[in-house]
């Protein structure tokens, strides 16, 4: 999927809004940071869409979003338009693993603490892990 993602800010203070994808945001010191998280943002917000059952949303032009009346003044304010490619995420699928029994312990503590789901934190911590943070 492609997102067209407006970038705001300068010299070290950036941040990323999607116009299809209102609610999902990021930031990042540097450029290439901002844009990384902009494409997780993307994918951890198109999961909660796909958890709670939403439609995702129909990607617009970059022409069809600058005529929206809507966006005109964060257009105005953008520093640069970019396109942010992400594997929207499909179904999800049941597995079965093996855990040490205290790593299981832990990681269950972990996910109540933060609010989450055992599967969550460990597709969390997958994704980071293969993205490297």
């Amino acid at each position: 999927m492609q997102l067209i993602a407006l970038i705001h800010g300068h010299d070290g203070n950036y941040g990323v809004s999607f116009p299809d994808m209102l609610g999902c945001i990021a930031a990042g010191d540097t450029l290439a940071e901002a844009l990384a998280n902009a494409k997780e943002a993307a994918v951890f917000h198109t999961e909660g869409m796909v958890a709670g059952k939403l439609a995702l949303p129909v990607p617009r032009s970059l022409d069809a979003l600058k005529a929206e009346p809507e966006f005109a003044e964060e257009f105005a304010s953008v520093a640069l338009v970019t396109v942010v490619d992400f594997d929207p995420p499909t179904k999800s699928v049941r597995v079965n693993i093996t855990l040490d029994e205290h790593l299981l312990a832990a990681i269950d503590r972990v996910a109540t603490a933060r609010q989450s789901t055992r599967s969550g934190l460990l597709a969390e911590a997958a994704r980071r892990h293969i993205l490297g943070r």
